[in-house]
């Protein structure tokens, strides 16, 4: 069986056969001409060096397909994900009592199935808190994990080919935790959700969490300000004043280190107004902030290295050290392309950040809206339709033979909602094309964003 990674965490164990299956499923749905190839089958035994080989051509076909929009994005791919991680954990489908936090540390309980996807969890806190149709698409399920602090560090946005509840529970660990919270960045948008009460509520208390958490800066006056209206509980009011405060609508990372200005540099990132913001510890001591706009990101990609199991018998998937970098290759000058290297655990959910920041920038440009991303299908389930939303995770699978190497190096395509051909640069970072998520943002630069 071969061990399928999302985040560095095992989401399930499938055999070759199963693989064939769903391969051959593709082919029957979509034409031999759209699926990629498939590792063919051998008569004989495989030797450790073609299983080691069958395990990189398998890893290659899974990525090429998560990264298609057709492929990536079918109900038959996701499920087949679903229904493995299910199998794997050995969670049978029965009704289930579900926590969902929101900010304020308030418990929302949904019965549910073990079985439920994230859309099905997701609708079923909003019809929980009454909150309208239309607006559920402004809100998404976040794995977080507890910090000492009481405060949250984001593992990741909860994905379409994940169950909720497998997700958590498979953790073993009461630290990690299920928040909603909204998926937009573009404030404007808090026009639509405070038209409701429970969206109101929803955004207030957020914003309230997001202050006393310090992840927005604010000085003595505005917080004397702030506290009048929230004794008058003023809570439109409350929220147009956080808005013209530095980070609001940010989302603050934990501590990790940087290659920029210099390498070996401890870093505070935080993602928010389509950029990645910085607070860099210099070797001298000395702080240094400076901002990095998604409009002049070229390109990204995420690395990764992932810790071989010796055998079927290896677990404590979720305690492998995995060292995540995201890299993107930045213009610094009108000519100058750089790239810019951090290493850390939340690499994967800052790529998330920067793709969802491109594609509602994306969205905009069309003309499109956010309420119109999200609409509802006859069977109840929400579906993107106006923007490729769904962040491409692909999987990341370990080595069934014990006598490996216990590290291997994997460079993975973990988040894209189309690849566009990337120009060769001068970069001697550069390497193959496929690694690589080309921002379609980043085409529409003109000489006043410089």
């Amino acid at each position: 069986a071969y061990n399928i990674h999302v985040n560095g965490v095992l989401h399930c164990r499938v055999r070759y056969s199963q693989l064939l299956g769903l391969h051959e499923q593709l082919r029957k749905e979509y034409g031999a001409n759209v699926v990629p190839a498939f590792p063919p089958k051998k008569i004989f035994t495989l030797t450790p060096a073609e299983v080691e080989q069958r395990r990189e051509q398998l890893e290659k076909y899974m990525q090429a397909v998560r990264q298609d929009p057709t492929l990536g994005g079918s109900e038959t791919f996701n499920s087949f994900l679903r229904r493995a991680q299910q199998e794997t954990q050995q969670i049978p489908t029965e009704e289930v009592v579900l926590e969902v936090l929101l900010s304020n540390g308030q418990k929302v309980t949904v019965t549910i199935l073990t079985s439920d996807q994230t859309e099905d969890v997701l609708e079923a806190v909003a019809s929980k808190l009454d909150l309208p149709d239309d607006l559920v698409g402004y809100f998404s399920l976040f794995l977080v994990r507890q910090t000492e602090d009481g405060a949250f560090s984001f593992v990741r946005k909860l994905q379409e080919f994940e169950l909720p509840y497998v997700s958590v529970t498979s953790l073993h660990n009461s630290k990690f935790r299920i928040i909603l919270r909204k998926s937009y960045w573009d404030s404007s948008y808090d026009d639509d959700v405070m038209e409701h009460r429970v969206g109101l509520n929803l955004l207030y208390a957020q914003t309230v969490s997001d202050i006393e958490h310090g992840w927005i800066l604010v000085n003595k006056e505005q917080h004397r300000q702030l506290k009048s209206l929230q004794e008058k509980v003023s809570k439109k009011e409350f929220i147009r004043l956080a808005q013209t405060l530095k980070y609001y609508g940010y989302l603050k990372f934990d501590p990790c280190v940087t290659d920029f200005p210099e390498k070996g540099c401890h870093v505070v990132v935080s993602a928010g107004n389509n950029e990645l913001n910085f607070q860099v510890r210099l070797p001298n001591e000395q702080i240094k902030e400076g901002s990095f706009k998604v409009t002049r990101m070229r390109c990204w990609r995420v690395t990764s290295s992932v810790p071989m199991s010796n055998g079927p018998s290896a677990s404590s998937p979720g305690k492998a050290e995995v060292k995540l970098e995201l890299a993107f290759e930045y213009l610094m000058s009108k000519d100058r392309l750089q790239w810019v290297t951090i290493t850390s655990p939340q690499a994967i959910m800052l790529s998330i950040c920067l793709q969802s920041m491109v594609d509602e920038l994306m969205v905009k440009k069309s003309g499109g809206s956010i309420r119109k991303m999200f609409r509802r299908r006859a069977n109840g389930a929400l579906r993107c339709s106006d923007s490729q939303q769904a962040v491409k995770s692909p999987p990341l699978l370990d080595s069934p033979d014990a006598s490996r190497e216990p590290m291997a190096k994997l460079s993975s395509k973990l988040t894209s909602v189309s690849l566009r051909g990337i120009s060769h640069s001068s970069s001697a970072n550069d390497v193959g094309a496929n690694d690589f998520h080309g921002n379609y943002a980043f085409e529409g630069i003109g000489d006043e964003d410089l």
